[in-house]
């Protein structure tokens, strides 16, 4: 079967460019050859299963616009696609900032930016888990499915797509809120009983006698609630083929 340069290209550019934000694939330990080399190897094996383009690039100029186009459609399916890990780092923020951890913030090995120790906690569980559910095969999958529903240079942007991503987006903070909400619950009583014993012994240093508890708290909590957690991962990561064809869907139809 002959190999069309121009469409192996452009499938090429929405392969690498999706990976570049993919989760767990865009970690900054995973040498770029490395990337590129599976962008090309997906690419070859997409090929023949892409719908071919329906006319030709006009000219050079024409050719560089799809480029673009098939680059900011590949980043937008990657951003849809890790914004659960997103999530995962907000509550881990959230539950750091309960416990009085901030300080103890590292490097993470997989956004290379700084990021506290629950944070981390739960970024690896939510990787544990889409490797488990062999997510990084299925939205492979839905990626081949979503040249079906948006076809090289077929993206047009429109209202209901604007509405949908801001809705998952909006979606993040909720879902990184309802994970962090028993420990804020527990703080929160913890910081209520030291109020009302600061009121009786005012000589107490409030903040430092209740730092302790809080940590120790939060930690309890954060380890009962783990087992929580990691079911509303599992609920989240499982419609993540769905979301990404859901997308392709709403820019095809722009």
């Amino acid at each position: 079967m002959s190999l069309d340069p121009t469409n192996w290209l452009l499938v090429f550019v929405r392969v690498s460019s999706l990976l570049a934000v993919f989760p767990l694939f865009s970690m900054s330990n995973i040498p770029r050859p490395v990337r590129a080399a599976l962008s090309a190897l997906v690419a070859f094996l997409l090929v023949p299963l892409v719908p071919a383009l329906s006319e030709p690039p006009a000219g050079f100029t024409g050719l560089i616009a799809l480029i673009f186009k098939e680059a900011a459609i590949g980043l937008l399916l990657g951003f849809v696609s890790r914004l659960l890990f997103y999530a995962l780092e907000f509550a881990g923020t959230l539950i750091a900032t309960e416990m009085g951890l901030n300080m103890g913030a590292t490097l993470s090995p997989f956004s290379n930016t700084r990021s506290e120790a629950p944070g981390l906690a739960l970024f690896h569980l939510g990787a544990i888990i889409f490797l488990t559910l062999d997510l990084h095969h299925w939205l492979l999958v839905a990626l081949q499915r979503t040249y079906q529903l948006l076809p090289i240079g077929a993206a047009r942007l429109g209202p209901a797509l604007f509405n949908d991503i801001v809705g998952r987006t909006s979606q993040l903070f909720v879902v990184g809120l309802l994970m962090a909400a028993p420990v804020i619950a527990v703080t929160f009583l913890i910081n209520i009983v030291f109020s009302v014993v600061g009121r009786a012994v005012p000589q107490m240093n409030i903040f430092a006698e209740s730092f302790a508890f809080r940590t120790l708290a939060g930690l309890t909590v954060f380890a009962v609630t783990l087992n929580l957690m990691g079911q509303h991962i599992v609920n989240y990561l499982r419609r993540l083929p769905e979301d990404l064809l859901r997308v392709a869907q709403l820019l095809g139809a722009g």
